[in-house]
């Protein structure tokens, strides 16, 4: 599995939040935070968009770092992914996940 597959199975690689961050994308930052702030109906300003990735030490968004239920239940269980958690299947916590990202699953399995 690669390094950079969240708990849930989406590839941080992907998530604009962790390009803004490694490539100090200001401009990345203000778009990203205008679209999730209306997406979320939240104040979520470009200052808010930083993640170095879910699984990694570091910096994380708000949500990855605190509000994520996804990333709080792997951590609590201690597996590195969802993927290693034999309810996987039936968890309905990231099945909305899974079930909006057929590459999530993917990631997971693989």
């Amino acid at each position: 599995m690669k390094e950079m597959i969240e708990y849930c199975g989406l590839d941080c690689e992907q998530c604009d939040a962790y390009l803004a961050t490694i490539h100090n994308d200001q401009a990345l930052r203000e778009k990203t935070a205008k679209l999730w702030a209306e997406l979320n109906n939240a104040p979520i300003l470009p200052a808010h968009i930083n993640c170095e990735g879910c699984r990694k030490n570091g910096t994380k968004t708000v949500f990855c770092d605190s509000l994520c239920e996804i990333r709080k239940c792997a951590l609590h269980k201690g597996v590195s992914t969802c993927g290693d958690c034999p309810e996987l299947d039936a968890c309905p916590t990231v099945g909305a996940i899974i079930s909006n990202n057929p590459a999530a699953f993917k990631n997971l399995k693989g």
